[in-house]
């Protein structure tokens, strides 16, 4: 059934949206009380702290909360001016007005500008910069399909700078909600400090990173493989102040870990719950307990480049995996229910989700269907080897789903399968993103903005920057182009069209949405769960 956000989130309790930046390179006020910091579960980013480089949860907390954007989003999703004084269409929506508040800084003193926001974005499309977040940049005029700047060029035409609190945005098409999008990551501001000689944003700006969010790191800020470390910014005046005297972002291998240390007194929040704990944590008296559902999306992605997954072999075997995979039962043995078997690609807390998706049966558990599909593939071409699903084990539950997701392949198919352990998510990305991995492997989605086409567009449209398999299907491509335009009804069954193509051609095998749990110290005052599934950050406090 199709749901309203209102209806999905009436006594659910979500909060605001996640934090996320890093802030004040060279170093900033270590002054903040200890009694009153709060430390949070977090894994070491995978690459610098760049606005448009950073598409993942370990650098995406962090950036979250110091920097701040045109927009930011209240505890339900909905959007209000952050920087922007105002963000105003034209008649149909293909241009925008964009007027900067004044008064706005940097940690290093540098004003906030219409400047500082184009000369960011242009770097991100620009495709000799190499940036993940690129794809977002894609309904601007003078880009193309995937979010680069066309034709060599090294601006986005599509962009202008009226004067230093205003410019433009003229996209490709109408967009009556493109608003909507504009409080992620990849449309922060970013100072004129960060750029070297040759125009690139250094590396040393991207481990020190100077924003204009609610926070800035501290002298030690980002201790690489230990924690990120931060303290409220002074100067300030957004619609998140902090209720806190900082923020640490403790880096684990193990959930069990940070569970063991939220028990000890050691750790403040742990925004995910270790299958180990999920039967006990809500009566555990050591912690507080929190259990509500959620937005996260899970997935194996098997790119097309791996031998016997191309063409119809390929799709014939994505399929009998599919199938073969009991979803029902590996979220209530391994999760104890704090899973939902997925019936699409995106969530059920969006506005517009319905379960009655064209061909989401390739979902169901059906172990016959499978197995002929499988057989139908093998003479194609004879499967050898081992399906091997790769996993980091630094994510709640992440080896005990694999493992379980592989013994039922492995039963259901009669081939061998296995689990392949990566220590962290930092290492498991690595390999992903230069695509040296061999293997299937897990993947997973937390929304940048609210929004149905978040979850489809960024992971596979052709070249997008979260495109882990390397899909490309033009039909697919056209239909999110169509429907990031349209409005309503519309907008959902240009979506629901494309969500069928994804369920034939299975990029990523869909899962289960993930019931948004965490636990703190029994002393931590304000955690509430927001529309991204993650605490306020700056709203905690002992």
């Amino acid at each position: 059934m199709r749901l309203s956000r209102r209806t999905r989130l009436a006594g659910v309790g979500l909060a605001a949206a996640a934090s996320l930046i890093l802030a004040a390179c060279g170093g900033g006020d270590d002054s903040g009380s200890d009694s009153n910091v709060i430390t949070v579960y977090g894994t070491n980013p995978q690459n610098p702290l760049i606005p448009t480089a950073t598409n993942e949860v370990g650098g995406g907390d962090p950036l979250n909360n110091l920097f701040a954007g045109l927009v930011s989003y209240k505890t339900d999703g909905s959007v209000e001016n952050e920087v922007a004084e105002s963000i105003e269409p034209n008649k149909d929506s293909t241009v925008w007005t964009v007027k900067v508040k004044s008064g706005w800084k940097f940690t290093d003193g540098e004003p906030v500008t219409a400047e500082s926001f184009v000369k960011a974005w242009n770097y991100g499309a620009n495709p000799a910069n190499k940036q993940l977040n690129n794809y977002f940049f894609y309904p601007i005029k003078g880009t193309d399909d995937v979010g680069n700047t066309v034709k060599g060029a090294d601006t986005v035409s599509g962009l202008k700078v009226v004067d230093d609190s205003t410019f433009t945005i003229s996209l490709k098409s109408a967009e009556s909600d493109f608003p909507l999008r504009l409080g992620y990551s990849a449309y922060f501001p970013v100072p004129a400090k960060a750029y070297g000689s040759d125009g690139k944003i250094t590396k040393e700006y991207g481990d020190k990173p100077i924003g204009n969010g609610p926070y800035k790191l501290t002298a030690k800020g980002w201790e690489k493989n230990k924690q990120i470390s931060m303290v409220p910014n002074g100067d300030y005046n957004g619609n998140r102040k902090a209720k806190n005297e900082g923020l640490t972002f403790k880096f684990y291998n193990s959930t069990d870990a940070a569970y063991s240390d939220v028990q000890g007194g050691n750790l403040d929040v742990l925004d995910q719950v270790p299958p180990s704990a999920l039967t006990t944590f809500e009566s555990d008296n050591q912690i507080k307990a929190y259990n509500e559902p959620g937005s996260s999306f899970s997935s194996i992605t098997i790119p097309e480049r791996l031998a016997h997954f191309k063409g119809e072999e390929g799709q014939l075997r994505r399929a009998a995996i599919s199938e073969a995979t009991n979803r029902e039962q590996i979220t209530d043995k391994v999760f104890n229910g704090a899973r939902t078997p997925a019936k699409d690609f995106t969530s059920p807390v969006l506005d517009g989700w319905t379960d009655k998706v064209e061909g989401n049966e390739v979902l169901d558990f059906n172990a016959s269907d499978a197995k002929a599909k499988w057989a139908a593939a093998d003479k194609i071409s004879k499967w050898e080897g081992t399906f091997t699903i790769a996993f980091n084990n630094d994510g709640a539950g992440n080896k005990e789903f694999s493992e379980a997701m592989a013994n039922q392949i492995k039963k259901t198919l009669g081939i061998n399968a296995e689990a392949k352990v990566y220590p962290t998510f930092d290492e498991l990305r690595t390999v992903v993103t230069d695509r040296s991995i061999k293997t299937a492997f897990r993947t997973g989605w937390q929304a940048d903005y609210p929004s149905m086409l978040n979850y489809l567009g960024p992971i596979y449209a052709t070249g997008a920057g979260s495109n882990d398999g390397d899909y490309s299907n033009k039909t697919f491509d056209k239909l999110i182009s169509e429907a990031s335009a349209a409005t309503g009804d519309e907008r959902y069954k240009l979506i629901g069209e494309a969500q069928t193509i994804l369920l034939k051609d299975l990029p990523a095998i869909p899962l289960w949405y993930q019931n948004a749990t965490a636990v703190t110290s029994t002393d931590l005052k304000g955690f509430v769960f927001n529309w991204q599934q993650k605490p306020d950050y700056y709203a905690l406090s002992k």
